[in-house]
């Protein structure tokens, strides 16, 4: 009995080893990664990086290794891209070669690789084509959708009326007017601010973004071949995005009864409408899995994304009391005394240079995904001399991208003068990737602009904001930092002017 014990002990130990060799072999073959700290068989470098802190262990590494190096998240190698001229080279000169999307496990189970944001290949060109060309046509960089935000401005501006200046935490008042704006492409109409299942979703995608910057889901995307099997907080975020998608679902079937071809009224009846044309077609990307998905995609990203933003940019103005008083206010009293309308519109961006320098400079200090969406090359790659295989993944740092001192004078103070020159006008700065860049840029894009713009100037000339602390005790440290930042919750006052 020892001897057999002993012996399956033995055999047990060679074929553990011979599959770590196996595993190495296999994941290293045909290619030559950058350098990178050695990795511990099974653990990859769980002692370098720390799931409570991804991204300022990768900026650590950064110092040894320099801007491109190699970890491996568990058993897979992750090529870490750091710095504009590196991240550049990567998206934008090389775009074909990294636009794949890369591993995001946490969230394999729900997507499969379904969904625009989840896709590859085909499926994502397809897509994408598809939900720009739609998005485009329901308004999005022309007037109707700037008329919906600005309807949508009044019905925020009433809300906060309504607080007669009393203390209020802004995260649903901010999520329930920038949701109902993409809630009226996606889904062809507006939600009641009291509507309670709109408010549940509200909810949902909220504890969505906060619970992609957790520790625990750090380790899921790291070990997903055991974390998928324990019992745990990673498991939550499952749950939650399941029950949007069947609400999606359950606005598709209602769709679906009632649609006319010939009036589409949003997003959905135009993918339906498409599903129809393509019925024939087995290979067709137009089928429920994909619509249920996207629009999940679209949804989600374009409620969480502008109302953080708006949120952190509202924390960082008491901060800086003086941005918003001296500057902002004047910008926009001047234009309005000239144009002689009490409302800013989307074209009147250029005639405020301060207010979209504040903006930017909100965007970039928020760093609302620090690492980026993770992307992977989609053929034998060649990179600043290394050979990156087929399918490997990429983090592109794009927290280090905005912070880079080469393009910001101050890359950690709020400074609205990184995006003006000599003479108070607006200027791009090439650095400023809040939306990402290359073939993977934020589909929401113009929209968000838009958004941003117009809700932080209606606020402000309607409102003062007042903190409830010093502006100096004001911390404006995220909550949580890992996939996404994720603003700390806060209350303020809104005095009428």
């Amino acid at each position: 009995m020892e001897l057999g014990g002993a012996l399956t002990i033995f055999l047990e130990l060679c074929l553990t080893c011979l599959t770590i060799i196996l595993v190495w072999k296999r994941i290293n073959k045909g290619g030559k990664l950058p350098p990178g700290p050695t990795p511990i068989p099974f653990l990859g470098n769980l002692l370098q990086v720390r799931p409570d802190a991804t991204f300022q262990s990768f900026m650590k590494l950064r110092e040894k290794y320099g801007p491109v190096f190699t970890v491996y998240m568990g058993l897979r190698p992750v090529v870490v891209l750091c710095g504009h001229e590196v991240v550049k080279e990567a998206l934008v000169d090389q775009g074909d070669d990294f636009s794949g999307r890369g591993g995001l496990a946490i969230t394999e189970r729900n997507f499969q690789g379904y969904g625009v944001v989840m896709a590859n290949g085909d499926r994502w060109k397809i897509l994408r084509r598809f939900s720009l060309t739609i998005l485009r046509d329901f308004g999005m960089g022309k007037r109707s959708i700037e008329e919906r935000i600005q309807e949508e401005a009044g019905y925020l501006l009433e809300e906060l009326r309504k607080t007669k200046g009393a203390p209020i935490e802004p995260t649903f008042f901010l999520s329930r007017t920038v949701s109902n704006v993409i809630s009226s492409v996606v889904f062809g109409s507006r939600f009641d601010y009291e509507d309670k299942q709109f408010l549940h979703l509200l909810q949902l995608m909220n504890e969505t973004f906060t619970e992609m910057s957790t520790p625990w889901t750090q380790l899921y995307n790291t070990y997903p071949e055991i974390m998928q099997y324990l019992p745990g907080r990673h498991n939550h975020m499952y749950h939650l995005i399941e029950e949007l998608k069947d609400f999606v679902a359950s606005k598709v079937k209602i769709n679906e009864a009632s649609l006319d071809p010939q009036n589409p009224r949003d997003f959905i009846d135009c993918f339906l409408i498409k599903m129809h044309q393509d019925k024939n077609n087995p290979h067709t990307e137009f089928n429920l899995r994909n619509l249920v998905l996207t629009t999940l995609n679209l949804f989600s990203a374009g409620t969480e994304t502008v109302s953080s933003t708006l949120r952190y940019g509202f924390l960082l103005l008491m901060k800086h009391p003086e941005v918003e008083a001296a500057k902002i206010q004047r910008e926009a009293h001047r234009l309005q005394s000239v144009c002689l309308y009490s409302s800013t519109s989307v074209n009147d961006r250029v005639k405020m240079p301060y207010t979209d320098a504040v903006i930017h400079e909100i965007q970039r200090l928020l760093d609302f995904v620090p690492m980026g969406v993770p992307h992977k090359v989609t053929r034998d790659t060649h990179f600043r001399g290394y050979l990156l295989p087929k399918g490997t993944d990429v983090f592109p740092m794009l927290g280090s991208v905005l912070k880079d001192p080469k393009y910001f004078r101050y890359p950690d103070a709020f400074y609205p003068q990184h995006f003006l020159d000599e003479q108070g006008r607006f200027k791009k700065n090439e650095a400023f990737v809040a939306f990402s860049s290359g073939k993977r840029t934020c589909l929401g894009e113009a929209l968000a602009r838009m958004e941003l713009f117009l809700y932080l100037t209606s606020v402000l000339q309607n409102f003062s904001l007042r903190p409830l602390v010093p502006p100096a005790d004001i911390d404006v440290t995220p909550k949580l930092s890992g996939f996404v930042n994720v603003p700390s919750p806060y209350e303020l006052c809104l005095v009428a002017r």
